[in-house]
């Protein structure tokens, strides 16, 4: 049975506060860096909460909501998680990677060991759905699952910096150990892995530029 439709509640606003509220989230996002040194300072877990439930707005194909965010802040299962994705790391850096792609790597000085996996307070494992399973087991396909993850991902990364936290997108490949350590159905696949909690004092971050409007931006 399709959904009611209701009203759209939208409020229309000057289009000088719409200029000053771009500029301003700009200004925001301009300084978000990933960050790959953090520091062990408690974070409250209701920032990562709220930053989740604002993930959980983005739209998705027949909004289905294809996704699960799971929070991981056990040293224990944090410690899990680093041993198995170190593994499958070192695999990459040492086999599996081909040598363009570790040309590409190389000037941001990565490699197989990953520390923050237990130094930051929290990790969050963005699961995402292939299939849902109604109450009586059957299961329902899900659609355009992985733009839609992606969207929801790119919303939590934002809602995240807004909060004054720092960040990691890291794919550790392949990832099926995550769903393995967090005990997630066969319907659930590991998307993506975020580190987050505050920067270290002396964490340092690449000195790199943005591509400019004109290269991005087409207009026809």
């Amino acid at each position: 049975m399709p959904p009611p439709f209701v009203p759209l509640r939208w409020e229309r606003v000057p289009e000088a506060q719409q200029f000053e509220a771009l500029r301003r989230f700009q200004e925001t996002m301009r300084r978000r860096r990933t960050v790959r040194e953090f520091s062990p300072e408690p974070v409250p877990v209701e920032l990562i909460e709220q930053a989740i439930a604002i993930a959980g707005m983005a739209p998705s194909g027949a909004n289905q909501q294809p996704w699960r965010f799971v929070i991981v802040s056990d040293p224990a299962i944090k410690k899990e998680i680093r041993i198995a994705a170190e593994a499958e790391e070192k695999e990459n850096y040492e086999h599996r990677f081909p040598r363009e792609w570790l040309e590409a790597l190389g000037p941001f000085g990565t490699d197989w060991h990953k520390e923050f996996l237990e130094i930051a307070p929290y990790l969050i494992v963005v699961f995402r759905l292939d299939y849902g399973i109604e109450e009586d087991e059957r299961k329902v396909k899900h659609y355009y699952v992985s733009e839609s993850v992606g969207i929801a991902a790119g919303f939590l990364l934002a809602a995240l910096h807004v909060a004054g936290l720092a960040t990691l997108t890291h794919t550790p490949n392949p990832m099926g150990f995550l769903g393995r350590i967090c005990r997630r159905p066969a319907n659930e696949r590991p998307f993506l892995l975020v580190p987050v909690g505050y920067p270290a004092d002396s964490a340092m971050v690449p000195d790199i530029s943005k591509k400019s409007q004109a290269e991005i931006t087409v207009r026809l």
